[in-house]
């Protein structure tokens, strides 16, 4: 299984043109470049469409941002755990609040996982969620309040107390998970907040997705880690 070096930054391609197909692939060779010359661990999720192409071209880990809670057979247009290892995906992401899935679908997805030795990011939108599936035995659980997703205001400033709740309740349940925070995470300060907090890195889209200036952005969220 891939061992990931912490602080981590997760970028989540999301399905914005900007992120797309060639621009995929140009996103993640900026995040790669990056974190080689920062040292700085980054990870990237592109669509299932564009993981072989991105993970073809980059040495950074590369996520799924969705598999199906399924097993090799008749599911005819679902996204099979083995299809994107074979892809390039290291790991995924499980639960996304645009994803979101029941809790035996997140226990079936990091079990099998495991047994596949992917990585497995699970998404939870408050304290309890994440006790519950830091129960289940996930690598990393990033904690994003749904409402503040995409909107600019992170959550290490909006609601620090459903991070420190989050990180407290995980390690009391848990303390081999690693834990993140996401939504509205989009600057240095925003960062550098999530980390004093506790967590050990961020998850986040539209703030390097949809920026004028991808390449600063992500080099400024790397350097925010290494202050």
């Amino acid at each position: 299984m891939l061992k990931l070096k912490l602080p981590i930054i997760v970028v989540n391609f999301k399905t914005y043109v900007e992120s797309t197909g060639l621009n995929a692939l140009k996103l993640a060779k900026i995040c790669d470049k990056i974190s080689r010359e920062t040292g700085v661990s980054i990870a990237v999720a592109p669509q299932t469409a564009d993981l072989y192409r991105v993970s073809s071209e980059v040495d950074i880990p590369v996520l799924a941002q969705h598999v199906d809670p399924i097993k090799p057979g008749a599911s005819t247009g679902g996204i099979l755990m083995e299809s994107v290892k074979e892809a390039g995906a290291s790991g995924f992401l499980v639960n996304h609040s645009e994803k979101m899935l029941k809790l035996s679908e997140i226990d079936f997805l990091i079990n099998y996982g495991r047994q596949l030795s992917m990585v497995t990011l699970a998404c939870s939108n408050n304290i309890n969620v994440s006790g519950a599936i830091a129960a289940l035995n996930p690598d990393m659980i990033a904690v994003e309040p749904p409402e503040l997703i995409g909107t600019g205001i992170p959550v290490s400033k909006a609601q620090p107390e459903v991070v420190t709740g989050t990180i407290e309740f995980i390690k009391r349940i848990n303390p081999s998970v690693i834990p993140l925070c996401g939504a509205g995470i989009s600057s240095p300060e925003d960062v550098k907040a999530a980390i004093k907090l506790g967590t050990m890195g961020v998850l986040l889209a539209s703030g390097v997705v949809k920026a004028k200036d991808p390449e600063a952005v992500v080099k400024s969220l790397a350097e925010a880690l290494l202050e």
